[in-house]
Order: structure tokens, then C-alpha cells, then sequence
């Protein structure tokens, strides 16, 4: 049976949970239901106390809404933030901490972290299974944004050679993200520092000419301005990384950008980027790179990977926590649905004088409030895709990754787990009215 269920399709299995889990409100239904047609007199009912019953769904989609749109977000946040570090094979850095360098190579977190040599990164560099060896440097910002130096090879990487213009090849030009607010040919004047330590003059009257855009990425490098790292070092009054009168470079008196660098005349760079010849030498280099004196290389991913256990266990906490809130949820519609049936006893009462069978009455009872709960619980999907949309809106914002929105089977399977258990038990309290009624028709 194992190997007949693993050999289905995921479309397959899904279909056959919902399936499974609708399975006892269709046996409940068919049952109740064989032979009569409640559903005018349902419809009626729902008619009748119009207001009452539309904030008893609203009430209930609004409680499965927030778990579901919680699901939704935690997984949208995992599949953006890995999305974001694709382009990242491996970072080479200083030792420290893997979750600080992280957030400061790939997410462009300001952060104070030790440099890598130029000797280290000649090494790197020269390394014959490195396709790419791409040094980064940081300190620098436009209007709140930040100015990353880097090498040319890295903008195409990263924008899979999709840049609107050119990539630069001075050092007083550069590339913008997506999101940076400033066209082809137009000027940015970089501050030093970041946030509320920004200095606007550090720098005196030098600018950078917009030649470039990268296409939307859906990361943080979509509000990164990208310029030469040597432009970088250079208003930083380091050496730029370059003897004055490189071999190959002087001609018609062009600054010499990106790599070979001269390791002597390299002032540092926090981390380097590096795109491996072919996958099978990422653990290779890893290892290779791994020196606790030196520097220390890691997978974004499996960094990555550490933080989403440390989410996976905040996450069960907050699944058990779900629990005893849909528990209390489930508590408080039965309660919400025992006073609403109140409102019909003497409908009840009066059908039953007419003559109207006991299971005709518990159907009809049944399949009023079976539909507020299912209207409830379908209504809650929607409000579940709206909570989990704002809170991507509110991440996107400040973190610059961009969030999938989008519902899965997982909350299909959990509104349907809902619907069918708060139906089944909605029979207790149709029940309960019914034998409220015969017990008061025995008294009269």
C-alpha cells in the first residue's frame, strides 16, 4: 500500500486527502439528506436573520483566515529568501559569524565585519575550478540604498546578462537595480555609511553616472547601486587595487577595473562571491577555503538551512499553539451555533406539529449550520490569502526580498480538515434543538 501511494502523483495524493477528509460530511449528508430537500427551508433560515448569521461567517473566516495566512507566509518566506541567494554559490570571507556574513553579502545588511587579503583573494582567484571570483565591498549608500562595489563579471552573473544599457567600465559609472529611482545617464552622489550615520560630504563633489539597469531580480540587489571596487577604495583614500601604470591597462589613459588585482596594492574586500566551474567542486573549494585563521567559506544554502530549523521549531511551537486556538475557534462556533438554532426553536417546534419526520428536522437543522461553516471556512482561504499578501508586502519593504503569495494544498487540506470536523460536530447541537422541541411539544 506504501509503495502504491508513493508511486501516485503529488496531484493524485493531494486530491485524495481533500477527498478523505470531505469524506464524513458526505456520509453525514447522504445520510440526513436521502429523500427530503431541506435546502429552501435552510435558505430561509439564512434569509431570516441575514445580519446575525453574515458575522457568524465573517467571525469564522477570520479565524481560520490568520492561521491559514501565517502557513502561507512562512512558507512564502522561505522560498523568497532561497530564491534570493541562487546567485550566490559560495561566499569566502574572514572567520566569523556564516548568519552575520550571510546577511550582509547576499541580503545587504550593513554590518562591521574583518577584510580578506589581497594575497587570499589572488588565490582565490587563480584557483583553476573558479569560474568566478567576485570581491564585494560595502560602506557606502545612496538616499537610504547601498553602493556595492564589485567587479564587472558579478553584474552579469547576477542580472543574467540582462542590464538595460551597459555595465560600467570607469570608475565613476555605474549600474542600478531595478528599483533605484534614477534613469540611464543620470548622476548619483554616494554618501559614507548607512542609516543615521550617513555623512553626505565625506566624499566632496565626486558622482557616479547611471549607465545601467539590471532587470527586476526580486532581491535586495533590486535597491543596490553597483559600481567598480575600485571606485570604492579610491574616494575611501585606499590604493585601488592596480599599479598606476599596469601592463595592459594604460592605454588611452583608462583606469584599470577589475581583476588580475596587485595582492600588495588590494586594500581588502569583506567577502568574495565565487561561482564554481561545475557544482560537483562547490564542497571542494568549501573545504579548501575552510582556514581557521583565515577565512572561511560556506553555501548560503546550508546556512540557510540552519535558519529554517531554527523557523521550523518556532513554527511547531506556533502549529501547537494554531491547534489550541482552533480548538477555542471550534468551541466558540458550536456555542455561536447553539444560540443562533435558539432563534428557530419555535419553527422547530411548529414543523414537528405538522408532522415533520425527526431525521427531516436534524437534516434541516444540520444543513443550515453546515453551510455557515462551510461558507465560513471557504471565505477563510480568501481572507488567509489576503493576511498572508500583506505581511509579504510588509517583509518586501523592509528586507527588499520579494515574497511568493500563494496558497497550497496544505491549506486546502486545512480548511477542509475544519469544514468536515466542525460539521460532524454541529450534529450535536441540531440534535440537542430537536429533542428540545419534542421535549416541549410532550409538555404542552
Amino acid at each position: 500500500m506504501r509503495d502504491l501511494w508513493a508511486g501516485l502523483p503529488i496531484l493524485g495524493q493531494d486530491l485524495l486527502i481533500l477527498l478523505a477528509l470531505l469524506l464524513p460530511v458526505a456520509v453525514i449528508g447522504g445520510a440526513l439528506l436521502r429523500g427530503f430537500a431541506p435546502w429552501p427551508l435552510a435558505l430561509g433560515m439564512i434569509r431570516r436573520f441575514g445580519w446575525i448569521n453574515a458575522v457568524f461567517v465573517a467571525l469564522i473566516a477570520i479565524s481560520v483566515g490568520m492561521g491559514i495566512g501565517l502557513v502561507a507566509q512562512e512558507r512564502g518566506l522561505r522560498r523568497g529568501t532561497a530564491d534570493a541567494a541562487s546567485k550566490f554559490d559560495i561566499v569566502v570571507s574572514a572567520p566569523g559569524s556564516e548568519i552575520t556574513m550571510l546577511l550582509a553579502a547576499v541580503y545587504l545588511r550593513p554590518a562591521d565585519v574583518p577584510l580578506i587579503d589581497g594575497a587570499t583573494y589572488a588565490e582565490i582567484e587563480a584557483d583553476p575550478r573558479v569560474r568566478l571570483a567576485a570581491p564585494i565591498a560595502f560602506g557606502d549608500s545612496f538616499e537610504g540604498d547601498p553602493v556595492v562595489g564589485t567587479v564587472e563579471g558579478f553584474v552579469s552573473h547576477l542580472s543574467d546578462d540582462t542590464v538595460e544599457g551597459r555595465i560600467f567600465e570607469h570608475e565613476d559609472e555605474a549600474v542600478v537595480g531595478a528599483l533605484i529611482d534614477v534613469p540611464l545617464g543620470g548622476e548619483i552622489e554616494p554618501a559614507h555609511g548607512h542609516g543615521s550615520f550617513v555623512e553626505m560630504e565625506a566624499h566632496g563633489d565626486f558622482h557616479y553616472e547611471v549607465v545601467g539597469r539590471m532587470a527586476p531580480t526580486g532581491t535586495p540587489w533590486d535597491r543596490a547601486v553597483l559600481v567598480p571596487i575600485e571606485s570604492v577604495w579610491s574616494v575611501h583614500g585606499l590604493a585601488a587595487g592596480h599599479a598606476p601604470e599596469e601592463e595592459g591597462h594604460a592605454e588611452d589613459h583608462d583606469e584599470p577595473l577589475g581583476p588580475p588585482f596587485d595582492p600588495d596594492l588590494f586594500p581588502g574586500t569583506p567577502a568574495v562571491i565565487v561561482v564554481p566551474e561545475t557544482l560537483a567542486q562547490s564542497y571542494g573549494l568549501i573545504s579548501g577555503y575552510t582556514r581557521d585563521a583565515q577565512t572561511m567559506a560556506f553555501l548560503p544554502g546550508a546556512v540557510l538551512s540552519q535558519l529554517y530549523a531554527i523557523l521550523g521549531d518556532i513554527r511547531q511551537a506556533m502549529s501547537l499553539m494554531s491547534l489550541v486556538a482552533q480548538f477555542l475557534v471550534a468551541a466558540s462556533v458550536l456555542t455561536g451555533l447553539v444560540m443562533l438554532l435558539r432563534l428557530f426553536e419555535r419553527h422547530m417546534a411548529l414543523l414537528r406539529a405538522l408532522g415533520a419526520p425527526t431525521r427531516f428536522l436534524i437534516a434541516l437543522v444540520w444543513s443550515y449550520g453546515a453551510a455557515l461553516l462551510a461558507l465560513g471556512g471557504l471565505l477563510g482561504l480568501a481572507v488567509g490569502w489576503a493576511v498572508a499578501a500583506i505581511l509579504s508586502g510588509i517583509i518586501a519593504a523592509r528586507t527588499g526580498v520579494a515574497i511568493p503569495v500563494g496558497l497550497s494544498w496544505s491549506e486546502v487540506h486545512l480548511v477542509a480538515g475544519f469544514i468536515a470536523a466542525t460539521t460532524c460536530v454541529a450534529l450535536i447541537p441540531a440534535w440537542a434543538l430537536i429533542r428540545g422541541t419534542t421535549t416541549a411539544k410532550v409538555r404542552m
